[in-house]
């Protein structure tokens, strides 16, 4: 376990999953730290350090660990698959094992270390009906009133999936940034634009709420191939193609797999003066 609490200043790891990356900060022991303020600043790429979503460790009487996402906005995110992935990953080797159990807003999730490396977690059953996404008024999930009829699904955060011919030729800022914030969806929504490229396979390009253009997300993946699987476009295993590199969702009867690879970037130490931003 990193000492993430010295005296000169609070432990923080880097990571990433597929290209999508993350501040780590473990609170075990010590008790939360994180505040929206701290959020922003840590997020800030130019004068913070940078990251798609921050991940905070906690201690949890029936589980191995609990989780807490924010953005790089301040906002609080109720999942987040590939920090998941990475914190678990963490935990594993922590502990010396290769299965953990943990709790986040979702409630009490799995993970395992895949004998070919790759980190699998359990993210839950998707959230299906237009109440639990949630949207502002009762509509088909499956082919929402909007142009291009997405589907939407929830992940513990809500998604908005379009399935388009070609998901590179997306204008994925301007598009993701105007769905976002769609009345339709009262606590925004991240934004998937999914191309098929083969049997079971998909190209997707993610816009996330709170944090923008990502290089991959792992609860948009599994969103996506719920979504493609709901419409006959797939199979309940998919691979999806992101700007990182490939993730891999195996939607079972349990909940929705995700598995992809994960990686510790570097250690570092917050300032006392950035602290004082919290």
């Amino acid at each position: 376990m990193m000492d993430m609490g010295a005296t000169s200043g609070l432990g923080f790891m880097k990571m990433h999953g597929a290209g999508n990356d993350f501040v780590v900060i473990d609170s075990r022991g010590r008790g939360a730290v994180m505040s929206a303020g701290l959020a922003r600043a840590l997020g800030d790429r130019h004068r913070g350090v940078g990251f798609d979503q921050l991940a905070e460790i906690r201690d949890h009487e029936g589980a191995d660990f609990a989780l807490d996402f924010w953005n790089s906005d301040g906002s609080r995110a109720g999942a987040c698959g590939n920090a998941t992935r990475c914190v678990c990953d963490y935990i594993m080797r922590d502990l010396g094992r290769d299965a953990v159990a943990l709790v986040t807003a979702r409630g009490r999730l799995h993970a395992v270390r895949r004998t070919d490396g790759l980190v699998s977690v359990n993210m839950g059953a998707p959230q299906l009906l237009w109440s639990e996404i949630p949207l502002a008024r009762e509509v088909v999930p499956d082919s929402l009133p909007l142009a291009g009829a997405p589907a939407a699904v929830g992940m513990g955060n809500p998604h908005c999936v379009f399935f388009v011919e070609d998901a590179e030729a997306v204008d994925l800022a301007g598009q993701g940034a105007a769905v976002e914030t769609d009345p339709l969806f009262p606590e925004r929504t991240n934004v998937e634009f999914a191309s098929l490229i083969g049997p079971d396979r998909l190209r997707l390009r993610v816009w996330e709420r709170g944090a923008g253009i990502t290089l991959a997300c792992g609860s948009g993946a599994c969103a996506t191939a719920v979504a493609a699987a709901r419409r006959g476009l797939t199979g309940r295993q998919v691979v999806l193609e992101m700007d990182g590199g490939p993730l891999e969702v195996d939607w079972r009867e349990d909940g929705v797999w995700l598995s992809g690879p994960v990686a510790h970037v570097f250690e570092g130490r917050l300032s006392p003066a950035m602290m004082a931003l919290a």
